[in-house]
């Protein structure tokens, strides 16, 4: 038998939980049957989430949380075998296969998949608690799925500080959240650049309309496009934007509205509280004090990075991110960001594309600015030949009628 500790202070306990147009607290959300330990509880609602969540910072048990259609049957199996019981959404208990001594106070994140199959990190409520000085009183808009790092960010938050309300939205609110957020007073969002840039796309008087005092963006590859059209909808509002990972943590956090961070962010001398930043060759290299176990030490994030004046841009993964065409390398994340300046396109994703000749040819999906009426592929090409080398140039564009999501809230870009 392991002894279980409660690890973090409750200090949210009281804070308003906003859920399915219902007001509640933390504390007097509803009870999920009792939850065995280790365990993965799968869900397919924000507040069956929040539940597991608050058991395990209460009694110090072994969680991990996800939503149902996150976790497939191999995976099921793989939990069981490594000693968790699955709780389902209904509330049946498949038995752990693996008897194990229990982890007290650990928290399982599943990473987002985008390399490959999940994989479990682990963490303790404090090391997901991330932030730890005193904040000012908001409402924060919840839409994260269940158990990823992001969720994980907020709804830490909240339980952790006092004044730090949530305002859940389900997968089946994402179209309407702007108007569900300015009903409850949401007055601070956190969300990928897909999920803003959905929301511009939609209605971007409606989104004027929630009185928004911080807006956060993280999860993919932040563009200086979505920076600016955020600044413009929200002149006065702090617009921050994070690296994060279920891996290294919060590791960087940028205010001055531009995309990329300094470059004198390198290297910089060990801080207890601040992660080191450095590159290995086109990698991005994290030392991080919020790192998950077992990865104590530098941590190849599989990220690319180039410079950019005095800023370092995050353009894309390694794997997927360098496009080779007849020899001449282009990142298909410089290219993104490109098109994504033309006034005409709401999103883009750039990708390679067999060719005769050079082997590979850079191509491109785009989702066309409906406000601004219809653009063409001559005008993109000729857009992006003023500002890219001619083997940068996307040659075949493709134009969709809506801007893809994931669960995560990510798109492949």
């Amino acid at each position: 038998m392991s002894t279980r500790r409660r690890s973090t202070a409750l200090i949210g306990d009281d804070n308003t939980v906003v859920v399915a147009g219902k007001s509640l607290t933390w504390r007097t959300l509803h009870k999920l049957p009792q939850i065995p330990s280790p365990a993965a509880v799968l869900v397919d609602n924000g507040a069956d989430a929040l539940a597991a969540l608050r058991h395990h910072a209460v009694h110090g048990t072994e969680l991990l949380v996800s939503t149902a259609t996150r976790v497939d049957e191999r995976m099921r199996e793989e939990l069981g075998e490594s000693g968790f019981a699955v709780v389902l959404p209904d509330g049946e208990v498949t038995p752990a296969k693996l008897k194990r001594v229990e982890e007290s106070g650990r928290a399982w994140l599943l990473t987002s998949g985008s390399t490959g199959r999940p994989k479990r990190i682990g963490h303790t409520l404090e090391s997901l608690t991330t932030v730890t000085g005193d904040q000012p009183a908001r409402t924060w808009l919840l839409p994260y799925s269940p158990g990823t790092y992001a969720w994980w960010q907020v709804v830490t938050l909240s339980l952790t500080h006092a004044d730090q309300g949530l305002v859940v939205i389900e997968p089946s609110e994402l179209d309407d959240w702007p108007a569900i957020a300015a009903e409850h007073g949401v007055t601070a969002a956190s969300g990928t650049p897909t999920f803003w840039r959905q929301a511009i796309y939609r209605d971007a008087d409606g989104l004027s309309d929630v009185p928004l005092e911080q807006i956060t963006l993280g999860g993919e590859p932040v563009d200086q496009a979505i920076l600016d059209q955020l600044r413009e909808i929200f002149p006065k509002t702090r617009i921050s934007w994070i690296y994060a990972s279920s891996e290294v943590g919060a590791s960087i956090v940028v205010h001055d509205g531009k995309a990329g961070f300094p470059k004198t962010w390198l290297d910089r001398k060990p801080d207890l509280d601040r992660p080191i930043l450095s590159i290995d060759g086109d990698e991005l290299v994290i030392r991080s004090p919020h790192h998950g176990a077992g990865l104590v030490g530098a941590v190849h994030t599989g990220d690319r990075v180039e410079y950019d004046g005095d800023r370092v841009m995050i353009t894309g993964r390694l794997d997927t991110d360098e496009i080779n065409v007849g020899g001449s390398k282009v990142s298909a994340g410089v290219v993104r960001s490109v098109l994504m300046g033309h006034p005409g396109v709401s999103w883009a994703r750039v990708f390679a594309r067999k060719a005769p000749l050079v082997g590979r040819m850079v191509a491109a999906e785009v989702v066309p600015n409906r406000a601004l009426g219809p653009i063409s592929n001559a005008d993109l090409v000729q857009w992006c030949s003023s500002r890219l080398p001619d083997y940068g140039v996307p040659r075949r564009i493709t134009f969709l009628d809506a801007i893809p999501q994931k669960e995560t809230l990510k798109s492949d870009v």
